[in-house]
């Protein structure tokens, strides 16, 4: 039988009427933010199924606002989410979109962020303020924001795996769980490791300059 903790069985400390729609939507939001690695500064927020249809009762695009501003799920400023944002120069629109085949409670962030960079994030809120991150970009994944993640974007080649492993194993970092997502044309791939401890700048420095390294991100977890 799986361990279950008090997270799990009273759900989280939350400003907001559902766990689903407000907790889990701030957790969406950071999550987000956390991936695109710097303050956001424009996005559209797509909203799906259940977010598109109740979401507005339940607060949801306050709570996806919040998250993207940094906010945790018992943050008392939630409701003020859209002046915040209007404040630190986020300007974000929403839109509804059909997802598919995925859970009710999706959402789909494109984001920029203030150096330009430029992400698209879906997610997930599956109940109990519990998320899990789908897709980013064009690449199938599954993160949760329980640990530490290191996202690397790069060229589909033998033995870029394990660079990254090895340099890991070096720095005394142990990886908890790795999937590799690789592109339909197999131009390039998209690892994702979770691990059991923090890793460092000086770490994922050394990482962006292994060859055939695009990009490398450290996700703290929520």
């Amino acid at each position: 039988m799986a361990k279950s903790n008090v997270f799990d069985l009273l759900g989280p400390i939350m400003v907001g009427p559902s766990s689903s729609h407000t907790a889990g939507a701030v957790r969406l939001g950071g999550m987000a933010r956390k991936i695109l690695g710097e303050e956001p500064v424009e996005g559209t927020i797509f909203l799906h199924g259940s977010f598109a249809k109740t979401g507005k009762g339940h607060g949801t695009d306050l709570a996806l606002l919040a998250g993207l501003l940094g906010m945790l799920p018992d943050d008392e400023r939630i409701p003020d989410a859209s002046k915040l944002a209007q404040e630190q120069g986020l300007s974000v629109k929403y839109e509804v979109i059909d997802l598919g085949d995925v859970h009710p409670n999706t959402v789909k962030f494109d984001l920029k962020g203030k150096t330009g960079v430029h992400l698209q994030v879906i997610g997930s809120s599956i109940g109990g303020g519990t998320i899990v991150i789908g897709k980013i970009n064009e690449y199938e994944v599954d993160i949760r924001g329980d640990y530490p993640t290191l996202v690397v974007l790069h060229q589909d080649h033998p033995g870029v795996v394990a660079q990254v492993t090895l340099l890991l194993a070096t720095a005394q970092i142990n990886i908890a769980s790795m999937r590799v997502a690789r592109e339909k044309k197999g131009a390039q791939a998209l690892m994702i490791l979770e691990t059991d401890q923090t890793i460092d700048k000086a770490v994922l420095e050394l990482m962006r300059k292994l060859p055939k390294i695009e990009q490398a991100m450290a996700i703290e977890p929520l």
